[in-house]
């Protein structure tokens, strides 16, 4: 019974360790942002430059699935291919990827804004309603009516880039982005013209 119960204290004590070590740190994740990841998305996460997302206020665990996704795992290539990102994320542990992320999702969003007035109640159906004639579905399944998010696989849009938003649904139509769940977003993208991907990434930048 005693060797019963001492097994049974060690086992707990261990799952507490291993759950503290896993329990994002701040500060730590800070020190990497301004590190490592500054120069393109700023110490906060609101990235200046279009063709670098902004990671202020994402969900954490949408990130730190992208950051595993950028590196390289036991000699295979990573599942998602970008020459600086692969680089940069190589370098980080484990650790450094939860801390990171949680930090950036810590962060207020100070977000982009819609240019197109033009385009803006077309954008607004296809992401509330998508296009039923081509089996388009609505955006806000899947990433909320106010473009929030949904852990882990569908990340916050709202007030992203438009240019970020464009490049990323022509990557997936032309697979040269597959690291979506089921190809989700490889076949939705697939059914998009150029002027609807313009129409709705305008339209998710102005969501708030």
């Amino acid at each position: 019974m005693l060797k019963r119960s001492l097994l049974l204290s060690l086992f707990l004590a261990a799952g507490s360790v291993q759950a503290e070590q896993q329990a994002p740190d701040l500060e730590k994740g800070k020190a990497t942002a301004e590190g490592i990841c500054a120069g393109c998305h700023n110490p906060d996460g609101n990235s200046q430059l279009s063709a670098n997302p902004k990671l202020a206020g994402q969900i954490p665990e949408y990130l730190a699935k992208q950051l595993h996704e950028f590196q390289s795992t036991d000699g295979k290539p990573p599942v998602r291919v970008n020459a600086v990102m692969n680089g940069m994320a190589a370098a980080l542990t484990p650790e450094d990827i939860v801390n990171v992320s949680h930090y950036f999702g810590s962060q207020t969003l100070q977000p982009a804004v819609a240019k197109n007035g033009a385009t803006v109640e077309w954008g607004q159906k296809l992401w509330r309603a998508g296009d039923a004639s081509k089996g388009l579905p609505a955006c806000a399944a899947c990433h909320g009516p106010a473009g929030k998010g949904l852990p882990v696989q569908f990340p916050r849009l709202s007030g992203q880039f438009v240019e970020y938003t464009v490049a990323q649904l022509k990557a997936f139509r032309a697979e040269e982005r597959t690291n979506d769940p089921n190809k989700m977003m490889r076949m939705i993208a697939l059914k998009m013209t150029d002027k609807e991907i313009e129409a709705v990434a305008d339209y998710i930048a102005g969501l708030r």
